[in-house]
Protein backbone atom coordinates (compact mmCIF):
# COMPACT_ATOMS: atom_id res chain seq x y z
CA UNK A 1 0.00 0.00 0.00
CA UNK A 2 3.16 2.67 0.86
CA UNK A 3 4.54 1.61 -2.76
CA UNK A 4 0.55 2.83 -4.42
CA UNK A 5 0.78 5.95 -2.36
CA UNK A 6 4.51 6.37 -3.15
CA UNK A 7 3.55 6.22 -7.23
CA UNK A 8 0.45 8.33 -6.53
CA UNK A 9 2.79 11.38 -5.16
CA UNK A 10 4.96 10.48 -7.94
CA UNK A 11 2.55 11.22 -11.11
CA UNK A 12 1.29 14.00 -8.87
CA UNK A 13 4.66 15.90 -8.78
CA UNK A 14 5.20 15.43 -12.64
CA UNK A 15 1.90 16.85 -12.73
CA UNK A 16 2.29 19.88 -11.20
CA UNK A 17 5.59 20.21 -12.77
CA UNK A 18 3.96 19.73 -16.28
CA UNK A 19 1.62 22.61 -15.02
CA UNK A 20 4.46 24.98 -13.61
CA UNK A 21 6.58 24.58 -16.88
CA UNK A 22 3.21 25.60 -18.85
CA UNK A 23 2.81 28.58 -16.00
CA UNK A 24 6.47 29.57 -17.46
CA UNK A 25 5.29 29.45 -20.73
CA UNK A 26 6.40 26.25 -21.69
CA UNK A 27 4.03 24.00 -23.99
CA UNK A 28 2.64 20.68 -23.26
CA UNK A 29 4.25 17.59 -25.00
CA UNK A 30 1.69 15.20 -26.23
CA UNK A 31 4.19 12.66 -24.76
CA UNK A 32 4.49 14.06 -21.71
CA UNK A 33 0.85 13.90 -21.72
CA UNK A 34 0.16 10.60 -22.04
CA UNK A 35 3.18 9.48 -19.78
CA UNK A 36 0.80 10.98 -17.02
CA UNK A 37 -2.03 9.71 -18.41
CA UNK A 38 -0.65 6.15 -18.50
CA UNK A 39 0.91 5.94 -15.27
CA UNK A 40 -1.94 7.53 -13.51
CA UNK A 41 -3.99 4.46 -15.31
CA UNK A 42 -2.21 2.02 -14.17
CA UNK A 43 -2.17 3.30 -10.37
CA UNK A 44 -6.13 3.23 -10.52
CA UNK A 45 -5.96 -0.68 -11.68
CA UNK A 46 -3.59 -1.04 -8.62
CA UNK A 47 -5.68 0.68 -6.33
CA UNK A 48 -9.39 -1.24 -7.76
CA UNK A 49 -7.54 -4.23 -7.65
CA UNK A 50 -6.83 -3.65 -3.80
CA UNK A 51 -10.14 -2.14 -2.78
CA UNK A 52 -11.55 -5.72 -4.64
CA UNK A 53 -8.99 -7.82 -2.42
CA UNK A 54 -9.86 -5.49 0.36
CA UNK A 55 -13.84 -6.37 -0.18
CA UNK A 56 -13.11 -10.03 -0.54
CA UNK A 57 -11.33 -10.36 2.72
CA UNK A 58 -14.53 -8.64 4.70
CA UNK A 59 -16.46 -11.00 2.77
CA UNK A 60 -14.28 -13.88 4.20
CA UNK A 61 -14.04 -12.07 7.51
CA UNK A 62 -17.40 -11.79 8.19
CA UNK A 63 -18.35 -16.01 6.71
CA UNK A 64 -16.09 -17.17 9.26
CA UNK A 65 -17.05 -14.84 12.08
CA UNK A 66 -20.48 -16.21 11.70
CA UNK A 67 -19.01 -19.57 11.04
CA UNK A 68 -17.59 -18.86 14.53
CA UNK A 69 -21.30 -17.98 15.96
CA UNK A 70 -22.84 -21.18 14.50
CA UNK A 71 -19.77 -22.90 16.28
CA UNK A 72 -20.39 -21.28 19.51
CA UNK A 73 -23.92 -21.08 19.87
CA UNK A 74 -25.20 -23.78 17.96
CA UNK A 75 -25.33 -27.92 18.91
CA UNK A 76 -22.77 -29.47 16.26
CA UNK A 77 -25.67 -32.98 15.81
CA UNK A 78 -29.09 -31.22 16.23
CA UNK A 79 -28.50 -27.73 14.38
CA UNK A 80 -30.45 -26.27 17.42
CA UNK A 81 -29.55 -24.11 20.16
CA UNK A 82 -26.63 -25.37 22.82
CA UNK A 83 -25.98 -24.55 26.52
CA UNK A 84 -23.80 -22.12 26.43
CA UNK A 85 -26.13 -19.68 24.10
CA UNK A 86 -28.92 -21.11 26.72
CA UNK A 87 -27.01 -19.80 29.62
CA UNK A 88 -25.87 -16.73 28.27
CA UNK A 89 -29.59 -15.19 26.87
CA UNK A 90 -30.97 -15.90 30.15
CA UNK A 91 -28.21 -14.31 32.25
CA UNK A 92 -28.91 -11.85 30.12
CA UNK A 93 -32.93 -11.81 30.46
CA UNK A 94 -32.26 -11.55 34.16
CA UNK A 95 -30.15 -8.92 33.90
CA UNK A 96 -31.72 -6.51 31.60
CA UNK A 97 -34.18 -4.30 33.53
CA UNK A 98 -36.48 -3.98 31.02
CA UNK A 99 -37.88 -7.76 31.10
CA UNK A 100 -38.13 -7.41 34.93
CA UNK A 101 -41.37 -7.10 35.05
CA UNK A 102 -42.76 -9.81 32.12
CA UNK A 103 -43.56 -13.15 32.18
CA UNK A 104 -41.32 -16.29 31.61
CA UNK A 105 -41.57 -19.85 31.09
CA UNK A 106 -38.75 -22.80 31.41
CA UNK A 107 -39.94 -26.07 30.01
CA UNK A 108 -37.39 -28.78 30.66
CA UNK A 109 -37.86 -31.80 28.46
CA UNK A 110 -36.14 -35.34 28.35
CA UNK A 111 -36.04 -38.04 25.32
CA UNK A 112 -38.30 -41.15 27.75
CA UNK A 113 -35.89 -44.18 28.15
CA UNK A 114 -33.35 -42.56 25.49
CA UNK A 115 -30.66 -45.27 26.87
CA UNK A 116 -32.96 -48.28 26.03
CA UNK A 117 -33.58 -46.73 22.36
CA UNK A 118 -29.79 -46.59 22.09
CA UNK A 119 -29.24 -49.77 23.59
CA UNK A 120 -31.81 -51.32 21.19
CA UNK A 121 -31.25 -49.55 17.67
CA UNK A 122 -27.99 -48.17 17.75
CA UNK A 123 -26.14 -44.59 18.32
CA UNK A 124 -26.88 -44.29 15.05
CA UNK A 125 -30.49 -44.16 15.37
CA UNK A 126 -30.36 -42.45 18.64
CA UNK A 127 -28.52 -39.87 16.86
CA UNK A 128 -31.39 -39.30 14.28
CA UNK A 129 -33.49 -39.51 17.33
CA UNK A 130 -32.74 -36.71 18.78
CA UNK A 131 -32.44 -34.51 15.55
CA UNK A 132 -36.14 -35.87 14.80
CA UNK A 133 -36.98 -34.38 18.74
CA UNK A 134 -34.96 -31.24 18.06
CA UNK A 135 -36.86 -30.49 14.81
CA UNK A 136 -39.88 -30.98 16.64
CA UNK A 137 -39.50 -28.76 19.26
CA UNK A 138 -38.54 -26.37 16.68
CA UNK A 139 -41.46 -26.55 15.03
CA UNK A 140 -43.33 -25.97 17.42
CA UNK A 141 -41.63 -22.86 18.39
CA UNK A 142 -43.19 -21.22 15.12
CA UNK A 143 -45.47 -18.74 16.83
CA UNK A 144 -44.27 -18.24 20.42
CA UNK A 145 -40.87 -16.27 20.33
CA UNK A 146 -39.15 -18.70 22.75
CA UNK A 147 -36.29 -20.82 21.90
CA UNK A 148 -35.27 -24.31 22.26
CA UNK A 149 -31.46 -25.38 23.09
CA UNK A 150 -29.93 -28.66 23.93
CA UNK A 151 -29.31 -28.87 27.49
CA UNK A 152 -26.95 -32.42 27.56
CA UNK A 153 -27.94 -35.86 26.52
CA UNK A 154 -31.29 -36.25 25.41
CA UNK A 155 -32.54 -33.09 27.68
CA UNK A 156 -33.72 -30.00 25.99
CA UNK A 157 -34.83 -26.61 27.68
CA UNK A 158 -37.69 -24.02 25.68
CA UNK A 159 -37.43 -20.72 27.11
CA UNK A 160 -40.65 -18.70 26.21
CA UNK A 161 -40.53 -14.66 27.34
CA UNK A 162 -43.50 -12.84 28.25
CA UNK A 163 -45.03 -16.78 28.18
CA UNK A 164 -47.23 -17.57 31.49
CA UNK A 165 -48.60 -21.46 32.44
CA UNK A 166 -51.55 -21.65 30.41
CA UNK A 167 -48.92 -21.01 26.89
CA UNK A 168 -46.22 -23.15 28.57
CA UNK A 169 -48.90 -25.85 29.62
CA UNK A 170 -50.62 -25.51 25.98
CA UNK A 171 -46.78 -26.11 24.16
CA UNK A 172 -45.84 -28.81 26.20
CA UNK A 173 -50.01 -30.60 24.87
CA UNK A 174 -48.84 -29.62 21.57
CA UNK A 175 -45.30 -30.98 21.27
CA UNK A 176 -46.66 -34.18 22.63
CA UNK A 177 -49.17 -34.46 20.04
CA UNK A 178 -46.27 -33.88 17.36
CA UNK A 179 -44.68 -36.68 18.68
CA UNK A 180 -47.76 -38.91 18.55
CA UNK A 181 -48.16 -37.76 14.92
CA UNK A 182 -44.35 -38.73 13.79
CA UNK A 183 -45.14 -42.25 15.76
CA UNK A 184 -41.37 -43.05 15.93
CA UNK A 185 -41.36 -46.54 17.26
CA UNK A 186 -39.98 -47.08 20.50
CA UNK A 187 -40.74 -50.67 21.58
CA UNK A 188 -38.62 -50.24 25.29
CA UNK A 189 -40.27 -47.17 26.15
CA UNK A 190 -42.66 -48.40 29.16
CA UNK A 191 -44.77 -45.47 28.72
CA UNK A 192 -45.88 -45.52 25.36
CA UNK A 193 -44.54 -48.21 21.67
CA UNK A 194 -43.18 -44.56 20.55
CA UNK A 195 -41.21 -41.65 21.44
CA UNK A 196 -42.05 -39.50 23.81
CA UNK A 197 -40.76 -36.70 26.25
CA UNK A 198 -41.53 -36.06 29.93
CA UNK A 199 -41.78 -31.98 30.58
CA UNK A 200 -40.95 -29.81 33.73
CA UNK A 201 -42.66 -26.27 33.66
CA UNK A 202 -42.23 -23.44 35.92
CA UNK A 203 -42.86 -20.25 35.06
CA UNK A 204 -43.10 -16.07 36.70
CA UNK A 205 -42.24 -12.74 36.81
CA UNK A 206 -38.49 -12.06 36.02
CA UNK A 207 -37.80 -10.01 39.06
CA UNK A 208 -40.02 -13.01 41.50
CA UNK A 209 -37.79 -15.62 39.83
CA UNK A 210 -34.63 -14.50 41.43
CA UNK A 211 -32.04 -16.52 38.98
CA UNK A 212 -31.51 -18.69 36.02
CA UNK A 213 -30.23 -21.67 38.37
CA UNK A 214 -33.24 -21.19 40.49
CA UNK A 215 -35.72 -21.15 37.51
CA UNK A 216 -34.11 -23.80 35.92
CA UNK A 217 -34.05 -25.93 39.38
CA UNK A 218 -37.76 -25.67 39.44
CA UNK A 219 -38.55 -26.81 36.36
CA UNK A 220 -35.93 -30.04 37.14
CA UNK A 221 -38.33 -30.48 40.32
CA UNK A 222 -41.03 -30.44 37.95
CA UNK A 223 -39.40 -33.05 35.31
CA UNK A 224 -38.35 -35.47 37.81
CA UNK A 225 -42.46 -35.74 39.41
CA UNK A 226 -42.98 -36.27 35.31
CA UNK A 227 -40.92 -39.37 35.36
CA UNK A 228 -42.09 -40.42 38.93
CA UNK A 229 -45.69 -39.93 37.71
CA UNK A 230 -45.40 -42.60 34.71
CA UNK A 231 -43.65 -40.38 31.89
CA UNK A 232 -44.97 -39.03 28.84
CA UNK A 233 -46.43 -36.04 30.76
CA UNK A 234 -45.60 -32.34 31.43
CA UNK A 235 -45.89 -31.43 35.23
CA UNK A 236 -46.37 -27.41 36.04
CA UNK A 237 -44.92 -26.27 39.27
CA UNK A 238 -45.38 -22.79 40.60
CA UNK A 239 -41.98 -21.27 40.59
CA UNK A 240 -43.73 -18.18 43.28
CA UNK A 241 -45.29 -21.48 45.19
CA UNK A 242 -41.92 -23.18 45.87
CA UNK A 243 -40.24 -20.31 46.79
CA UNK A 244 -41.98 -18.63 49.74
Amino acid sequence: MQDLFQKEQEILNHAVFQLESLQQGASLQAEDFETIVTAYGRLLKQFRWMMKMSDRTTIDLNASKQDLLDKVNYDALTGIYNRRFLDETLAAIFQNPTTLDTMLSILVLDIDFFKRYNDTYGHGAGDECLKTVARTLHTSLRATGGFVARYGGEEFVIVLPKAARDAACALALEIKHLLQELAVVHEKNDASDYVTVSIGITSGLVSQLHSAEMCMAVADKALYQAKHEGRNRHIYIDYVEVSR
